[in-house]
């Protein structure tokens, strides 16, 4: 007997999809970013990742786009050059209202021990708080979010917070007698 379309999925079906948190670690294997801390949002269909100097171009008659990101939140020196076949432009409704034209592109992603492809529209996040967002039609049918943790896959290496070395103390103004 075939479920019906309007009854939830079954529980244990849900328990086996791995668990992450409302942001993580992902890598873009195929644009040469090795890790970018992205922002989990099932309000957000599409995923979407802060690109500038943005430059379509075409290759064996084939449409492609060429463009610069940050991948370090809050670091503008660390900057990756990267190019990728053009999917289309797509209208896109930010959360403040706005429409725009963006390019969308198709790119793998990697997150805990999977690697799939994503559709991935290339947009100005500089002021946003988050370089890349995860939006819900790349993580449907892969994850369980708990909304309440963070990097649940890991921090990366180069990422990790060295030990904070402890201050000295400040001088005294009195002189020892």
């Amino acid at each position: 007997m075939t479920p019906s379309p309007d009854k939830p999925r079954s529980r244990r079906k849900f328990r086996e999809f791995p668990h992450i948190g409302w942001r993580e670690w992902v890598s873009l294997p195929d644009l040469g970013v090795d890790f970018i801390k992205a922002k989990i949002d099932t309000g957000a269909r599409t995923s979407s990742i802060h690109a500038y100097e943005i430059e379509p171009f075409e290759r064996d008659g084939e449409q492609y786009v060429r463009f610069e990101l940050h991948p370090v939140q809050r670091n503008t020196k660390e900057t990756i050059r990267t190019e990728a076949k053009l999917l289309e432009y797509r209208r896109v409704t930010s959360s403040n209202g706005h429409q725009s034209s963006r390019p969308v592109i198709v790119t793998n992603v990697r997150l805990l021990d999977q690697v799939w492809p994503i559709e991935l529209t290339l947009a100005n996040r500089d002021t946003m708080g988050f370089r890349m967002l995860l939006g819900r039609e790349s993580i449907r049918d892969r994850f369980l979010i708990d909304a309440g943790r963070s990097h649940l896959g890991g921090v990366p290496e180069a990422m990790r917070k060295s030990p904070s070395k402890k201050k000295s103390p400040k001088p005294s103004d009195k002189k020892s007698s």
